[in-house]
């Protein structure tokens, strides 16, 4: 008898530990999350439901994953995007960058106009040239050359971890940074309108409106790594 018990215990100790490699596919999201409507857009092993902008295949090379990050190696693999699109929706990811490094999360992403969308900026706000520009709309967290943060930017040094959240709910569209609500505008506004107008998207339409697009993922030629990309659809709630 106590060798068959021994035998069963065994047995469920290599059930569980052969099943241990289904449980990363779901890493980021629990039952309570996924009842709330949370799903993964990268799950941390492959780069299935992401492609390069205006093309049918993911980056061929200088995007990889690796050890539950989506590398940008910054040597021109170019933009990937999300096949789905969005257009009312919370969004959370985390992500590092290399020393004078930038990059950015785009949303509300019009493929047939190219990689433009209101960026959520990220960047090496000390040490890259670009972030002193624009009186302050192309530090991290800024609503890239519209609108600066409203607050003093929570942002880590490089190659700590940073966690993000966008939210657009109705015209209301908020950028937080490591759990600090840093900006928020109204899609539409006459503040809204009057920023565009002195940005370099003046002349794209529409921009400065909440539009259905695709989430897009910048490789501006440096380093980044992005992580734990969660979104849930807002739309009609």
């Amino acid at each position: 008898m106590r060798n068959v018990l021994v035998a069963s215990i065994a047995a469920l100790l290599l059930l569980s530990f052969r099943a241990a490699p289904a449980a990363e596919a779901t890493v980021g999201i629990n039952a309570t999350d996924a009842v709330a409507g949370w799903k993964l857009l990268f799950d941390g092993t492959s780069t299935r439901g992401w492609r390069a902008i205006k093309k049918t295949a993911f980056p061929a090379d200088r995007w990889v994953v690796e050890d539950g990050w989506l590398h940008c190696l910054g040597k021109g693999g170019g933009d990937i995007i999300t096949e789905e699109q969005f257009e009312e929706f919370e969004l959370t990811w985390e992500w590092k960058l290399a020393t004078g490094g930038n990059s950015g999360l785009k949303y509300f992403i019009l493929e047939p106009r190219g990689a433009i969308g209101h960026e959520y900026q990220i960047i090496d706000d000390e040490r890259h040239p670009d972030g002193p520009k624009a009186e302050g709309k192309r530090v991290t967290a800024a609503f890239y050359d519209v609108l600066k943060p409203q607050v003093k930017t929570p942002t880590k040094n490089p190659g700590e971890i940073n966690h993000s959240r966008i939210l657009v709910k109705g015209n209301r569209v908020e950028h937080w940074l490591n759990g600090t609500k840093v900006l928020e505008y109204e899609l539409g506004s006459e503040a809204v309108k009057q920023a565009v107008a002195q940005s370099k998207f003046k002349d794209t339409k529409p921009f400065g409106e909440r539009v259905k697009g695709h989430l897009l993922l910048q490789d501006h030629n440096d380093e980044v790594w992005f992580r734990n990309i969660r979104i849930r659809d807002l739309s009609g709630k």
